[in-house]
């Protein structure tokens, strides 16, 4: 008897990640692709993969087994597509049995080989790569991952500014210099609720298709991101009512305290010591952004060799900086540098300690803000 036929790699295409709007667009626009011109959906079987529980996950499996061992209804070829599954992770629906053999079923049915006129999409914003359905469909399956950056890491900016530069141009808009950047800052790693503010500066500008830092302050709402800027600002700011208030709230909404350190306190602090101890030892330009970039550019190596880079080496990841230089004024270096060494004893004790995360960081933004007596 001969082995199981194997599916063309082609057949079967996985779009998952934590970017829920890019997994969506880009699974849709794959299955248009795919669709043959005039047929419509009606030759394709679009399968909803939210689940409510296990037993339902199971009910889906089987019917997206049906869907690909069926003749397309009007011939020709058709997709199959498994859309927004919700119960391949390792959470909700995910942990139950039916839906974890449910899946496995599906993985079977490709492996013994599809028709030549079948196509598969899943998508799906989270799969457990622990499981043995992992290993097997990427093995079978042209695999597009689309996930979050991580906003607790430096240079998280880097790509998203990429999409948000390329979805501008679409647009026919352009900014000026550090207004792209503090659109970043204000709107986060969400590409849905970055395309929705791109939309309304698109509306607001009009026939003036250029835009401006008070414009981007003026239209773009806050995301959690732009809560995490906002209260960075505070520190830059040395104003610690408003810190203490951003912070306070922060935590009311269930924010993790180490996640508020790393995302928000720490960045700042690294940028303003950063920068307060470039400006003492070498001469800046403070005009504006692209100016600002020209002479970090001119430094010596040895003098930026310790700076944050983009993550695709091309350049300084500088806008933190460039924010933190009218702030730098606010603080001595000394004082920079103490607080830093503070914010790792905070991390420390948020995570070794049993001691109330909340007065932890409420201590940290006290020693950082408070004025000295004179």
């Amino acid at each position: 008897m001969p082995p199981p036929k194997k599916p063309n790699t082609s057949q079967v295409n996985v779009i998952l990640g934590s970017d829920e709007a890019r997994v969506k667009e880009t699974a849709l626009m794959l299955v248009r692709s795919l669709t043959p011109p005039d047929a419509g959906d009606f030759s394709n079987d679009i399968i909803d993969g939210t689940a409510d529980n296990a037993e339902h996950a199971g009910t889906i499996c089987s019917n997206v087994c049906m869907a690909l061992q069926t003749l397309p209804f009007f011939g020709g070829s058709k997709v199959v597509w498994l859309k927004n599954a919700n119960f391949l992770g390792e959470s909700g629906a995910g942990r139950g049995q039916d839906a974890v053999n449910g899946f496995e079923r599906i993985i079977d049915v490709i492996e013994r080989g599809l028709g030549s006129d079948v196509r598969v999409v899943i998508s799906t914003t989270s799969i457990d790569k622990r499981r043995s359905a992992y290993k097997r469909i990427s093995k079978i399956a042209n695999l597009e991952v689309f996930d979050k950056p991580d906003t607790s890491r430096a240079g998280w900016e880097g790509p998203v500014i990429a999409m948000a530069s390329q979805k501008a141009r679409e647009m026919g808009i352009t900014f000026e210099s550090g207004a792209l950047e503090l659109l970043v800052q204000m709107a986060g790693d969400d590409t849905r609720q970055m395309e929705n503010e791109l939309e309304k500066i698109d509306l607001y500008l009009g026939d003036r298709r250029r835009a401006g830092l008070k414009t981007v302050q003026n239209m773009v709402s806050m995301s959690r991101a732009g809560v995490l800027w906002d209260l960075g600002n505070a520190i830059g700011k040395r104003d610690l009512p408003r810190a203490l208030e951003l912070l306070g709230t922060l935590l009311y909404q269930g924010q993790n305290a180490i996640g508020l350190l790393l995302a928000a306190i720490v960045p700042r602090v690294r940028s303003l010591l950063l920068i307060k101890d470039l400006g003492s030892r070498h001469k800046l330009n403070k005009m504006n952004y692209n100016g600002f970039c020209s002479s970090l550019e001119a430094l010596p190596s040895t003098a930026t060799s310790h700076l944050p880079r983009k993550k695709d080496g091309t350049g300084f990841n500088a806008y933190p900086m460039f924010l933190a230089l009218p702030e730098a004024g606010n603080f001595t270096l000394d004082e920079l540098h103490a607080g830093f060494k503070a914010c790792l004893a905070a991390n420390a004790k948020l995570v070794t300690s049993s001691l109330d995360p909340k007065l932890v960081l409420e201590r940290l933004l006290i020693g950082l803000l408070s004025k000295p007596a004179r």
